[in-house]
């Protein structure tokens, strides 16, 4: 576990935080502000609950039900059963580093003393991240409105030793038995604590945070394959230059143009338009390259944006305000995170697509300018690399499914009080299978343009530098080169945890400097 130390004050936290406690098992601590804050909210809460006048979500009942009045002996039962109630969520089980994040979220928002819990239950929800205990939270529960309710119900239930939770040796056990195994208390809830901890973005912004992460790699990741493509497809460089860029000032389009020449420069493979087979273009997947994974680039720029600002967020209902009143609001509506989520799940399935489609360029010899059909070493005999683009072409199909959006929907719920709602956790749960497949379609571009690399050098044409270096790494990491037909999955699979660990992108980067 890294014990890097994350401290959470009172105005939001960082993508490279969550990060850290999410995948890294960073320690987290609360800061003296935030315990400050938490206290002052607290006093306002607990002198709203002593009045008679019922307060949303600290004397009365919540959603549809939020017209009874609840009395003061019955209001711990109350915070009790909206936990329990609420944890209904179902099917299999999501993963730790998303629920890590969730906890970790919704201890941000705590933290930031707008939503009126007590110090000591944000404490206890940092002692659950440093203890390494993991509530078992469900695929299905969360519309995307007035919170990822039933995911951040079962970490709720989880703080009150109830329920079942992981702990850090990955076995599920009731949750009390954790808490007392590691010294923590379980928490008794006390007015508007209930409703506090289910009320958040957390888990679709944790999906957001962590998919972003993963695509910023990716997006490197495939500039380097299309110029890869591009040099054993002998295409030319020429489309690559600054100036050309220059004039359609699109921010991601000159990065992925620039990524794209530094790793061929020096190539001995380009500009061959006029050899034996004279092009006067290359075909769009080729030559358009850095327009479309410029665009997803740019895509993936604003939905940090909106990232950023939900980070910064305090997203609860009803809501402490510095001047003291407690006021019900909409900030719980996942809709401007639902939205971005969707966006990366179709630049994504794009620039799959792209992908796809230079690897079948690669493959085919009536296309490839010379390059044996399949990449094959003895076609007929060896079907060479056949099947790896019917896989990659059934990833790409999936991401094309994958891209119709989850906000575009709504399903009304609550008795038609909650009649509007986002689907945020269904575009995050979506979009976290899309990034998978990306990674999966970026590697086979990777293992048909490297093998094709190879073959050109074979055919006496000299490999940029840095292409070289991306060969060499590939090969050692354990995708082998070309020859016979073999076991093909094995090199697939190594070459999926290569790009996904951004080891093709270290592999380059000493040859081209840093890539962006």
């Amino acid at each position: 576990m890294d014990m890097h130390t994350v401290v959470v004050g009172t105005s939001g936290t960082t993508a490279e935080d969550v990060v850290a406690v999410a995948r890294h098992g960073a320690r987290v601590e609360l800061s003296a502000a935030a315990v400050e804050a938490l206290a002052a909210a607290r006093l306002i809460v607990d002198a709203l609950a002593a009045k008679p006048e019922p307060v949303y979500g600290v004397s009365t009942g919540f959603g549809a039900l939020a017209s009874r009045h609840i009395s003061p002996e019955l209001r711990a039962q109350l915070q009790r059963n909206i936990v329990r109630s609420h944890a209904a969520g179902m099917g299999p089980r999501v993963e730790r580093e998303v629920v890590r994040a969730l906890m970790f979220l919704r201890l941000k928002t705590v933290a930031s003393g707008h939503t009126g819990v007590r110090p000591e239950v944000a404490q206890t929800m940092a002692d659950l991240l440093n203890a390494g205990i993991t509530p078992v939270v469900h695929e299905y529960g969360s519309l995307g409105c007035s919170g990822d309710l039933a995911p951040l119900s079962h970490c709720a239930l989880t703080l009150m030793g109830e329920g079942d939770a992981e702990g850090p040796d990955g076995t599920v056990r009731p949750a009390g038995e954790l808490l007392a195994a590691h010294g923590i208390a379980p928490v008794e809830l006390r007015e508007k604590e209930g409703l506090a901890l289910l009320n958040g973005t957390d888990g679709m912004l944790g999906m957001l945070v962590m998919a972003l992460a993963d695509l910023k790699n990716l997006y490197t990741s495939a500039d380097i394959t299309a110029a890869l493509s591009l040099e054993a497809l002998l295409g030319t460089d020429k489309v690559l230059a600054p100036e050309l860029h220059a004039i359609r000032p699109h921010p991601g389009q000159g990065v992925s143009a620039d990524n794209m020449l530094r790793v061929l420069a020096g190539s001995g493979l380009t500009g061959h338009h006029q050899d034996d087979a004279p092009r006067v273009q290359d075909a769009y997947s080729v030559r358009c390259a850095p327009q479309v994974n410029g665009a997803g680039r740019d895509t993936l720029d604003y939905a940090a944006v909106v990232a950023g600002r939900e980070l910064a967020s305090s997203v609860d209902n009803p809501v402490v305000l510095p001047d003291g009143r407690v006021e019900s609001n909409g900030n719980f509506h996942g809709a401007p995170v639902a939205y971005v989520l969707d966006f990366l799940a179709i630049v994504a399935a794009d620039l799959g697509s792209i992908c796809e489609r230079r690897t079948d360029r690669l493959l085919d010899k009536n296309r490839s300018h010379g390059l044996p059909p399949f990449l094959a070493d003895d076609a007929g005999v060896d079907s060479g690399l056949m099947i790896a683009q019917y896989t990659q072409a059934a990833l790409v199909s999936e991401m094309k499914r994958l891209a119709v959006p989850a906000s575009a929907d709504s399903i009304p719920s609550s008795a038609m009080q909650e009649d509007h709602v986002s689907m945020g956790w269904s575009a995050a749960r979506k979009l976290r299978t899309a990034v998978d497949n990306l990674a999966r379609i970026v590697a086979v571009e990777l293992y048909a343009a490297t093998r094709a690399v190879e073959i050109r050098a074979a055919q006496g044409l000299t490999p940029a530098p840095a292409s070289q270096a991306a060969v060499a790494a590939l090969r050692a990491a354990g995708a082998e080169g070309p020859g016979p037909d073999r076991f093909l999955a094995p090199d697939l699979a190594a070459a999926d945890t290569f790009v996904r660990e951004g080891r093709l992108v270290a592999a380059v980067e000493p040859v081209t400097g840093p890539l962006a």
